[in-house]
């Protein structure tokens, strides 16, 4: 019976060794599977870091720091005042930049008025320049015909002067002739008296033609002056209608300082503006909220436009930059979920793939790899991907830019 019991006993035992080797075989090939299932559904990177905005401050204009209302590690709001910049230069300059203004408005107003004067003077000035022509037209016929009534007066004052002349001579020798005659007693003293008198008579007419013919030849005279004073008056006239016929062109010119006078308002305008901008740039306010970092100026310093004066981190809009390796790229996909374990807190964080650098991160180095000698060394390339954070992972906002981390997307 011993032996009987023993031999029924042994089988029991192997078969419950049996079953245990094959129950842990199979929790071995559960666990097996389960680690392949897990690591296969999913791409992991420790080659990642937290990317944020770093937004660089600089001057807008130059000037002596007055005030700096901030440290390094300040958090501060949107719209806070950082730096003050002494403002005095640049209020004067707004002033004189008023001053221009308000003067090329006024030229620009003058201009304007100035622009139907000279239209409607200039309209008068050529219809009166056009009758004054005419005028003087008349005037010089009026003369030349005056000339012409002078010149045959003095003919006829010169006939009557040889009439005279003529008539005076025959006379005298009749005179000369009576002179003997009287002498011998063979004329009456009255006849000789007449001819004395006929004589007188005939000299004083020769005077009188010759008065006649010194006032015909001075009414010439006077009416080739007044010709010619017309003639002057006409030429004048003329040149007053050539110059009143250049009214279009004065229009214009007047037109043109309107216009002018208009650009240097634009101009004045944009003058002003600027001198208001740059009065405004010594105030420096903080265009996001975010924490101070990198401060570098301080009171009474003297700063150049463009000279950097702080940086500004805006913590609430961080994301992940894992860099992958290429062969890790077959499964990551836009939108799959990814966790992110941070370095410092340990504390795990998910997010979403958001995007895929255009390039390995070795293109956009300083100096990207060439290969032209052909001595090639296939290296596993990193391509960036973004991950975006859930707001709500982080809510004491302790991430900053730059913390290492593991990435891990799920791609299952």
């Amino acid at each position: 019976m011993t032996a009987s019991g023993t031999n029924s006993f042994l089988p029991t035992a192997s078969r419950s060794r049996v079953a245990t080797i094959a129950l842990i075989a199979a929790l071995v090939v559960a666990v097996g599977a389960g680690i392949w299932w897990y690591t296969s559904g999913r791409e992991t990177t420790d080659d990642a870091q937290v990317d944020g905005h770093i937004t660089p401050i600089a001057a807008r204009v130059g000037g002596t720091i007055l005030d700096v209302n901030v440290h390094d590690n300040d958090r501060i709001e949107k719209g806070a005042v950082l730096v003050q910049i002494d403002p005095r230069d640049y209020r004067i300059a707004v002033a004189r930049a008023k001053a221009d203004l308000a003067d090329a408005q006024a030229a620009l107003s003058g201009a304007e008025s100035g622009l139907p004067i000279t239209s409607t003077t200039t309209a008068s000035q050529l219809t009166s320049a056009t009758a004054a022509v005419e005028r003087a037209q008349m005037t010089t016929t009026i003369a030349a015909k005056d000339i012409d009534v002078a010149r045959a007066r003095l003919t006829s004052a010169r006939a009557r002067l040889r009439e005279a002349q003529a008539n005076d001579t025959r006379l005298a020798r009749d005179l000369d002739r009576m002179k003997q005659l009287i002498g011998k007693d063979e004329i009456s003293q009255q006849q000789y008296d007449a001819a004395v008198a006929a004589t007188e008579a005939a000299r004083a007419a020769v005077e009188a033609a010759q008065a006649g013919v010194t006032e015909a030849e001075q009414g010439v005279q006077n009416a080739e002056s007044r010709r010619q004073q017309a003639v002057e008056a006409q030429r004048q006239s003329e040149a007053d209608l050539r110059t009143a016929h250049t009214a279009p062109a004065q229009i214009n010119v007047s037109r043109a300082r309107v216009a002018s006078a208009e650009a240097r308002v634009q101009t004045a305008t944009a003058m002003l503006a600027q001198a208001e901008l740059n009065l405004e740039y010594t105030t420096v306010v903080a265009p996001t909220t975010a924490i101070v970092s990198k401060k570098s100026i301080e009171p009474g310093q003297v700063v150049q436009p463009g000279q950097p004066l702080l940086a500004l981190v805006p913590i609430e809009e961080l994301w992940v930059t894992a860099n992958f390796k290429e062969t890790q790229l077959k499964e990551l996909r836009v939108g799959q979920v990814a966790r992110v374990s941070v370095d410092a807190y340990g504390t795990v964080l998910t997010g979403k793939v958001q995007s895929m650098a255009a390039a390995t991160g070795a293109r956009f180095s300083l100096l990207p790899p060439e290969n032209a000698t052909g001595n090639f060394v296939k290296v596993v390339q990193r391509v960036p991907v973004k991950i975006v954070l859930d707001r709500s992972g982080d809510p004491n906002q302790l991430l900053r830019p730059g913390m290492s981390v593991v990435a891990t997307v799920i791609t299952r």
